[in-house]
């Protein structure tokens, strides 16, 4: 289904008007029954109406065969469908638009109010940028999905889509084919393999939330840039960063009396496969179980993923990728938020953080010694933020690598070629 605006028949309806003149003209006026002309003129006001609503039947039938809308839910788009990056038919239309309501310039509160509020192990995306620090709890964004927002003079767009476990932060400026773009987001409603597709306000182009990827409509194949983030938990964010802001749960939304529960009770079972309303069981790769939980790292030529199982075991893992030496570092604790209903009572996860091992020209290499990551060469010793908090380069820090957290079954759906570490 389209938008009025964009469907083809609104678009070309005046030449249609003319096609159902001429047509009725050629058949009411070639035919001798109807030589009468008072009969003709009746005829004809009857006939082209039918004949335009039959029209108007077939190219609309036609579009609603793109676009999957199983419980025929209401449309409200002026997205531009002709131009397109994917398959309409790809995309499934879930829940009508502004269904999950995204926290734009939200408010903030500080620490101890936040430890009050927000459970020590609970999740959070952390986001810094020079030297200011926000904490965005998934619970909360399970229930939006996503929150404009501006940190350190930057417009940012933290996201999560619960049914892939994708969380990652994007810059929401863009330059695309010699124009430049502040962008809003909202949440379309719509999924594509069982991964949120986003849609921006000021063009209503349809983006895939996994990849940053332009789909359909006006900035259909431009790419939103990455901003380094990580999931970690309220006390990690809180002991990394004492000044920094954490989401008020005063949203001024429904969802507010929902925080702190999960909708998506054992979700992420380890047995489970993604919900088959959502997607096609035969795309599953046999690589990894649907629900591993993967951390992925880019590099020139590709992806490489980590699954969350050999990272927990590992501890810290030494890795080197397309020309990067990278360092990841797991810790005990934080909690999943797609597990129990109850949040604060969900299986510990734990986290996982990514840094290039690179510092001031020389490459790291670390062990984790009784819950401690300590680097080899000067024996100092770092938390799961990438900060040094004791020895020889105390108060340095290691560069966080882009990256985003995932469930299996939805990264290798969209990079199938990923590498996968230790297979």
């Amino acid at each position: 289904m389209q938008s009025k605006r964009n469907h083809p028949f609104g678009r070309h309806k005046r030449l249609i008007h003319q096609f159902t003149h001429t047509l009725t003209d050629s058949i009411l006026t070639t035919n001798p029954y109807f030589s009468n002309p008072i009969k003709i003129k009746k005829m004809k006001k009857h006939f082209k109406l039918l004949l335009f609503i039959l029209i108007f039947l077939v190219a609309n039938s036609s579009i609603k065969a793109q676009l999957q809308n199983p419980r025929n839910t209401e449309y409200d788009w002026k997205t531009d469908t002709t131009i397109k990056s994917v398959e309409l038919s790809e995309i499934i239309l879930v829940a009508p638009r502004n269904t999950f309501p995204s926290i734009n310039y939200p408010a903030f509160i500080g620490k101890e109010k936040g430890l009050n509020l927000f459970f020590k192990h609970e999740p959070v995306i952390s986001v810094s940028i020079d030297s200011e620090a926000k904490a965005y709890p998934l619970n909360m964004l399970t229930m939006h999905e996503m929150s404009n927002d501006s940190l350190g003079g930057i417009p940012i767009l933290p996201t999560y889509c619960p049914l892939c476990n994708s969380s990652v932060v994007y810059d929401r400026r863009l330059k695309h084919n010699e124009k430049e773009y502040l962008l809003d987001f909202e949440v379309s409603g719509m999924l594509r393999n069982s991964a949120m597709v986003m849609a921006d306000k000021q063009t209503e182009t349809w983006w895939q939330q996994l990849t940053g990827i332009g789909l359909v409509g006006e900035l259909s194949g431009a790419e939103l840039e990455v901003i380094p983030s990580l999931v970690i938990s309220v006390e990690e964010f809180f002991n990394r960063y004492p000044d920094g802001k954490i989401l008020s749960p005063e949203t001024g939304t429904k969802s507010e009396e929902r925080y702190g529960t999960n909708p998506y009770e054992n979700y992420d079972d380890e047995s489970n496969k993604p919900w088959e309303r959502f997607y096609n069981h035969t795309k599953l790769d046999p690589r990894l179980p649907p629900m591993e939980r993967v951390i992925d790292v880019k590099g020139d030529n590709g992806y490489k993923i980590y699954p969350f199982s050999i990272i927990a075991k590992e501890g810290t893992i030494n890795d080197s990728y397309d020309g990067k030496d990278i360092v990841i570092f797991y810790k005990e604790g934080t909690v999943s938020v797609l597990d129990n209903k109850e949040i604060e009572k969900s299986k510990a996860i734990g986290s996982a953080t990514v840094f290039s091992s690179e510092l001031d020209g020389n490459s790291l290499t670390f062990e984790k010694k009784n819950g401690e990551f300590i680097d080899k060469e000067t024996g100092s010793v770092w938390d799961i933020t990438g900060l040094c908090l004791q020895g020889q380069l105390k108060g340095k820090e290691l560069w966080p690598e882009p990256h985003s957290n995932h469930f299996a079954f939805a990264w290798l759906t969209f990079h199938p070629e990923s590498e996968i570490y230790g297979q």
